[in-house]
C-alpha cells in the first residue's frame, strides 16, 4: 500500500514539474526571465576611446543590437564618455568629435590606457573594489581593451589578464597622457 502512494506522489511531482515547465514556455516567462538577465544595466562613469578601425568610423546605435538604427559616428581616437554597461554594449556620451547625443556602442570598439607615470605600473583587481584579490599588474601607459565598467570602475583585458581598474589608474585618452 505504502509502495502504491510513494509511486502516485512521485508520478504526481512530475507530472506538476512538466506543467509547470510547459506554463512557463508557452505563456512567455522563461522569455521573460532571460530577458530580464540581459536588461541589466550597470550604471558607469568612465572614459574611453574609440578603438574601431573602420574607415566609416564606429557607429552609435539607438539600442544594443547592430539592428537598431544608426544615430551617428564616432572617429578612430576620439574620447567619449561611458554611462551605463549591459552585456557586450555601453552606452556613450560626450564625444569629442563626430556624434553628439548619447547612444550605444559595441564594448569592444572602445579602449583605454593605464596611468601609473613614474611607478611600476598599476594594479588589477578581481573585482570592483580595491579590498578584492588583485589579479594582475600593467605597466603605465598601455592600452588596454576595456570589457565593461561599473560605477567609475573599468572592466578591462590586457595580454590575457582580465579585472578591474579604478578610476585613478584609467586614462581615457587616445592620442595624449593622462597625467
Amino acid at each position: 500500500m505504502t509502495k502504491k502512494v510513494k509511486n502516485s506522489a512521485n508520478k504526481l511531482a512530475i507530472g506538476l514539474v512538466f506543467s509547470c515547465i510547459s506554463v512557463m514556455l508557452n505563456s512567455g516567462i522563461a522569455n521573460q526571465i532571460a530577458l530580464a538577465e540581459s536588461r541589466k544595466i550597470q550604471k558607469c562613469d568612465i572614459f574611453a576611446y574609440v578603438t574601431d578601425t573602420d574607415p566609416q568610423a564606429l557607429n552609435v546605435r539607438s539600442g544594443r543590437s547592430t539592428k537598431k538604427r544608426i544615430l551617428g559616428q564616432i572617429p578612430i581616437n576620439e574620447t567619449v564618455q561611458v554611462v551605463a554597461a549591459a552585456k557586450d554594449w555601453v552606452q556613450i556620451t560626450n564625444a569629442s568629435d563626430g556624434f553628439k547625443g548619447t547612444g550605444w556602442v559595441f564594448v569592444t570598439k572602445l579602449g583605454l590606457s593605464t596611468q601609473g607615470y613614474g611607478t611600476n605600473g598599476v594594479d588589477v583587481y578581481a573585482s570592483s573594489n580595491e579590498q578584492s584579490r588583485k589579479v594582475g599588474r600593467i605597466p603605465a601607459n598601455m592600452p588596454v581593451k576595456l570589457l565593461g565598467c561599473q560605477r567609475d570602475w573599468a572592466q578591462i583585458e590586457y595580454e590575457g589578464v582580465k579585472g578591474w581598474l579604478k578610476k585613478e589608474d584609467q586614462c581615457g585618452a587616445a592620442l595624449t597622457s593622462c597625467s
